[in-house]
């Protein structure tokens, strides 16, 4: 059955929507301060960990807990020999994977609505994924159909009491879908709105046989980096995992039937898509405004020397260990041969305390002879970064 491209509509809501606007002002004007005192070097550690953390959300809200601590395995290829586990770590790694190639604009000559940029993700998600990992069952019939990596779906499927469209309507939808939200068409305040709009359209049409929901974070958090808000700082999986209940019920409302005359001249309801937008963008700006206050220069490094002189005290850290994180936080990374003249020590006692501190992840680098630079090992954060998962 063909269905014709108008159903989708209306694609964002009217313009002249005073909060709406000012929602999207207020996230422009707190992106740009976002950890605007830290040293690039400590912001692109940051971004690593906040990576893990976006993929820890995304996977929670598809029913899928992950520890940190195993996803900090995930990394290193340490995978659990519990088959289930090691499915669940190799599908973190995979998130992460896809993402640090979002962050570091692996798809920058792709459009920002393009479904080639949709589909790439899709693929280098699934591809990335266990064999075992790659099948879903239909629930209806108990059949077991293969998730092909990249490629729409071939099968109708029902999503709650959603029925997205037919697969053979996938293309023409989807052409829609980029040509209403390509950035080079909207106003800055229409762009950021635009990413919220788009993460439920995506989800509405349900492209793929299985991931849309993955697939769609990934691609927001793409399209918001696009429009110049998102950053490898910052995640909306946070947000949206921790009010899940209210996400999924917004995306619902968002899928209804126009209701009468005072709501758009669509085919769905705009104050349903208007509702989500209202709702999207208020987590962004959650988020951005936690991790600001997180990244604060002077807390930072308030939580930082706390806890070096509580391990110092404990006896679980040389002395020293405070001055040389302190300066790492600050500089950004030191060579190693610098250690004595930060702390003061002779070379040999110097070495001892950033060995100390390279044992325990808290000072990292690419190598035995490359500058040091802070870490941020999932056994700290609770220190360092407090809330930033949740109570485990």
């Amino acid at each position: 059955m063909t269905e014709h491209v108008s159903l989708m509509d209306p694609m964002m809501p009217s313009e002249g929507n005073r909060e709406l606007e000012d929602l999207a002002v207020s996230l422009v004007e707190e992106a740009a301060g976002l950890a605007s005192q830290l040293h690039p070097t400590v912001i692109n550690s940051v971004s690593e960990l906040v990576r893990s953390m976006n993929c820890y959300y995304s996977n929670l809200i598809e029913g899928h807990d992950t520890h940190p601590r195993d996803i900090e395995k995930a990394l290193k290829k340490d995978f659990s020999i519990d088959p289930l586990q090691r499915d669940l770590q190799k599908e973190a790694r995979a998130h992460i994977m896809v993402q640090q190639a979002i962050d570091y604009g692996k798809l920058s000559l792709v459009g920002t609505a393009d479904d080639d940029r949709i589909r790439w993700i899709h693929m280098a998600f699934y591809r990335r994924l266990s064999e075992s990992s790659r099948w879903v069952t239909d629930p209806d019939t108990g059949e077991r159909h293969q998730v092909l990596p990249g490629k729409y779906r071939t099968r109708s499927v029902v999503v709650g009491r959603h029925v997205p469209i037919e697969h053979i309507n996938i293309a023409s939808f989807m052409l829609r879908f980029e040509k209403a939200y390509n950035p080079h068409r909207l106003s800055r305040v229409r762009q950021v709105i635009a990413a919220a709009a788009s993460h439920h359209r995506l989800l509405w049409i349900h492209p793929f046989l299985d991931g849309n929901g993955r697939v769609a974070r990934l691609f927001s958090h793409a399209f918001l980096k696009d429009v110049g808000v998102g950053s490898g700082l910052w995640s909306i999986s946070r947000g949206l995992a921790r009010h899940e209940a209210e996400y999924k019920r917004r995306l619902m409302a968002a899928d209804g039937d126009r209701a009468g005359d005072l709501d758009g001249r669509g085919n769905l309801s705009e104050k349903g898509l208007t509702n989500f937008c209202l709702f999207f963008l208020t987590k962004c700006i959650d988020q951005v405004q936690f991790m600001e206050s997180l990244l604060s220069l002077g807390d930072l490094l308030g939580r930082i020397e706390r806890y070096s002189t509580q391990q110092i005290e404990a006896g679980l850290l040389p002395s020293g260990s405070r001055s040389l994180l302190r300066e790492a936080l600050l500089t950004g990374e030191f060579p190693r041969g610098k250690a004595p003249s930060i702390t003061g020590y002779k070379e040999r006692q110097a070495r001892t305390v950033l060995q100390a501190l390279t044992e325990k992840g808290l000072l990292v680098s690419d190598g035995p002879r490359k500058p040091v630079r802070l870490g941020f090992p999932e056994h700290i954060l609770d220190s360092w970064l407090p809330l930033l998962y949740p109570n485990r």
